[in-house]
């Protein structure tokens, strides 16, 4: 009997001793399990650190390029803010000088105005004077008075034409008073072909007295005549007056000896008219 029990214990042993073989055969493999788990874990980890790592150096890269953007966006920035306040100081100082120089147009214009303006009236006033002339030298006696008066026309068309500068003008029309006057000043005697009141054409000597008075005389001393003037359809004509008596003819042909220097100076009575549109005396 004990030795039965003595086997079956013996029996149960060898049991529990196989039974715990295999879970410790099985424990084995489980550590191993867990092991390679954690191999494979920490290649995981190895491999995510790695990629931590790689994207902290791109965070850190990306960082870095973006303050060196925001330095280089901040100076571009800063440096396009002064280029602008300089060209607004510029732009002001251009508006500024610009406005001076409208200003200065403005005024330069004015002053244009102005002198146009008067050069306009002095032109006006000029014209008018050259007007006055011509009614003055038509209204003179007839000694080259087509051609005088030609010259004082001329001048009035150049006038109101602008033709002729302001300047010009006066200096022409000028000119033409001081002939004018030196004409009504001066005593001439010439030797001309003269049509007398009948037509008939003959070769005279005569004196011409300023611009308002003429005597002839022909060349033989025997034909005598002065010029009167008249007024006839409201405009002023001269004519011949042949009826002079002896005392007269004596006076006209004396005054032309004298001019002649035939004769001593003397001053010599002439058959002529004082008035402006007098009679024949």
């Amino acid at each position: 009997m004990k030795r039965l029990n003595l086997l079956h214990f013996a029996h149960l042993s060898i049991m529990v001793f196989l039974l715990s073989g295999e879970a410790f055969a099985d424990r084995d493999a489980e550590i191993r399990d867990l092991k390679f788990e954690k191999e494979k874990l920490n290649s995981e980890i190895q491999k995510l650190n790695r990629q931590i790592a790689s994207t902290d150096s791109m965070l850190k890269a990306d960082d870095s390029r973006y303050k060196m953007l925001s330095q280089r966006y901040k100076a571009d920035t800063d440096r396009r803010r002064a280029e602008i306040d300089s060209l607004n100081a510029k732009i002001r100082g251009v508006a500024e000088q610009l406005q001076v120089e409208r200003s200065k147009q403005a005024r330069a214009k004015n002053r244009g105005d102005n002198v146009a303006a008067k050069r306009k009236a002095l032109r006006e006033a000029l014209a008018g004077i050259s007007k006055r002339l011509e009614a003055q030298v038509a209204q003179t006696v007839p000694w080259e008075r087509e051609t005088r008066l030609d010259r004082v026309k001329s001048l009035t068309r150049d006038i109101e034409s602008g033709n002729a500068s302001e300047e010009e003008s006066f200096s022409r029309l000028k000119s033409l008073m001081a002939e004018e006057i030196k004409f009504g000043d001066e005593v001439a005697v010439i030797n001309s072909p003269l049509t007398r009141k009948n037509g008939e054409l003959i070769n005279a000597v005569i004196l011409r007295i300023g611009n308002q008075w003429m005597v002839y005389s022909d060349e033989n001393g025997t034909v005598f005549g002065n010029m009167v003037r008249r007024v006839e359809a409201g405009k002023i004509v001269y004519e011949w007056n042949e009826e002079l008596n002896l005392e007269e003819r004596a006076a006209v042909k004396l005054a032309i000896d004298v001019k002649q220097a035939k004769k001593p100076p003397q001053i010599v009575k002439l058959p002529v008219s004082l008035s402006v549109v007098g009679g024949e005396k």
